[in-house]
């Protein structure tokens, strides 16, 4: 690496080749080479389906759109409100 007085150091081109890939992201490539990414989101959309996940998120949506009034929702506003909401649930 260079220094300079006035900056922090750059990085060489050398050291940007010499950077290898994560565990995490060398399993994220093999399961999208090998399809099985979708697959498992899939199977996730069903369970959630299942167990009524996705029914209970569908009627908080609806209940803070009916306490704010339609017209004044925007899509930010559903996902600031579900959003810790669906974790928490979701949580095993």
């Amino acid at each position: 690496m260079r220094a300079s007085i006035n900056r922090p150091p750059t990085p060489d081109v050398d050291d940007d080749r010499e950077q290898q890939p994560t565990l995490q992201e060398i399993i994220n490539i093999k399961l999208i080479e090998s399809g099985e990414k979708e697959r498992l989101k899939e199977l996730l959309r069903e369970r959630l389906i299942e167990c009524g996940w996705r029914d209970e998120m569908k009627a908080l949506c609806r209940a803070f759109a009916k306490k704010k009034g339609r017209d004044n929702v925007t899509v930010d506003d559903l996902v600031q409100v579900i959003t810790p909401k669906g974790r928490v649930q979701f949580q095993y």
